[in-house]
């Protein structure tokens, strides 16, 4: 039996300006609607006419119908539908946040946030599995988290200054969607594959073993990150969505230094995001993803224990600035377990299912325990998840190493059509 190399044809778009734009964009588009959701607290509780825990819940109903159907139609996402899938999923979105922005009546509110979440689903999706056709999905995770913070904090400063009205709350999910649309041209592609070299063959990792023992490895490993950073997502929106309260109750710290504490926030994950980015895998990714969420871990119990207002902020500050590396290393071992993106495609919306029960669940937790007793529960939590997400880590660069090993180049019929090798660059 002849064997051949394992395809790789989405391993190799470059670091160019086109496709980086297009995925990040269209990630952003797709997960605006987290960034917004106090904005969007208001506006449905005013337009709607209900009280604040019905708005929760139907901002809440809104990002699952994001995280339902992005975990939904992710298979789509690993094949060559990518495009096809995000550019219906955003014209949707545009569509139905358009329609609720400009005429917002309650029915239009209610249903075009509904419709309009379960179409950015589509792009968290897509961009997710775009992730994984880059060479270095490490330095891709770093420059992402970068973008991200960098767009929702001007988003989050700018809406409110023009007025927290649904044509500018609504409408910028509208806008962004609208301009991910447009970039969908530029989105990394993944090739049908060839099913005549998609023959088993023995791999030169011992860790791989086999491309069929790699693959079911790979799937086990695959679902396990998924679960892991569901759970890593409750345990660190939780304590996000009530760190107010613990910074007004637990360490006195005055509203007028909210907002420093929050700002530097968002400025400590912007200088994780960029070390994350220098860094990419020159240290690896298992041991840095471990050394990161135990330390995630050490600064959420620290946040739960400090009194000092000032110590508070720095802790705070520091524990953002860790958060957003330690995603990044997530995102990049995802994309890195399957070349198509069929585990960095879901992981975006694994983590919104677990975002979205975080104020839930954090809520309950602080009510029952305290707020001490809160803070333990999830870092005790987050600490036991370091062991899944670094084995998974593990295999990921080994897979890597095998892939390369084993031939790196594609085989000329998984080579993508020149218009798509053109996008690329």
């Amino acid at each position: 039996m002849t064997h051949h190399p394992p395809p790789s044809p989405a391993s190799s778009v470059p670091l160019r300006l086109r496709p980086l734009t297009a995925t990040f964009t269209i990630g952003v588009a797709g997960y605006l609607g987290i960034n917004l959701s106090p904005y969007l607290l208001d506006i449905v509780s005013k337009t709607v006419g209900t009280d604040t825990v019905t708005a929760g819940w139907i901002v809440t109903g809104m990002l699952l119908a994001t995280a339902a159907v992005g975990l939904a139609i992710s298979p789509l996402c690993a094949g060559a539908r990518r495009r096809g899938v995000a550019q219906t999923g955003l014209l949707v979105a545009t569509v139905a946040f358009g329609i609720a922005a400009l005429l917002p009546a309650p029915a239009t509110v209610l249903i075009g946030l509904l419709v309009g979440g379960a179409g950015a689903g589509c792009a968290v999706a897509a961009s997710g599995a775009a992730f994984a056709a880059f060479a270095d999905p490490d330095r891709v995770a770093g420059i992402n988290g970068l973008a991200n913070r960098a767009i929702a904090a001007a988003v989050l400063a700018i809406v409110p200054a023009l007025g927290l009205v649904p044509i500018n709350v609504i409408g910028a999910l509208a806008v962004f969607c609208l301009l991910g649309l447009l970039l969908t041209v530029w989105l990394p592609q993944t090739p049908a594959p060839d099913p005549a070299i998609e023959q088993p063959h023995k791999a030169t990792d011992s860790f791989t073993n086999t491309e069929a023992g790699g693959n079911r490895i790979a799937a086990i490993l695959g679902i396990a990150i998924l679960v892991t950073f569901a759970i890593w997502a409750v345990s660190e929106d939780s304590l996000w969505a009530t760190s107010v309260i613990l910074a007004q109750t637990q360490a006195g710290v005055p509203d007028e230094a909210l907002g420093i504490a929050l700002s530097g926030a968002t400025a400590g994950g912007m200088a994780g995001a960029f070390l994350l980015m220098v860094v990419g895998k020159r240290l690896g990714r298992a041991l840095p993803l471990a050394v990161l969420v135990l330390l995630c871990s050490a600064l959420k119990l620290s946040i739960g224990l400090v009194t000092n207002p000032v110590a508070f902020i720095i802790v705070f500050i520091a524990w953002n600035a860790v958060y957003t590396m330690a995603y990044g290393y997530f995102l990049a071992t995802a994309a890195a377990l399957d070349a198509n993106g069929r585990w960095s495609g879901p992981l975006l919306a694994a983590y919104l299912v677990g975002s979205s029960l975080a104020p839930v669940v954090g809520a309950a937790l602080a009510e029952s325990l305290g707020t001490t007793g809160f803070t333990i529960a999830i870092s005790v939590t987050s600490a036991v998840l370091a062991i899944p997400a670094a084995i998974a880590a593990r295999y990921s660069s080994r897979s890597d190493r095998a892939r390369h090993v084993t031939g790196a180049e594609p085989a000329p019929s998984t080579v993508p059509p020149e218009s798509d090798r053109a996008e690329a660059q």
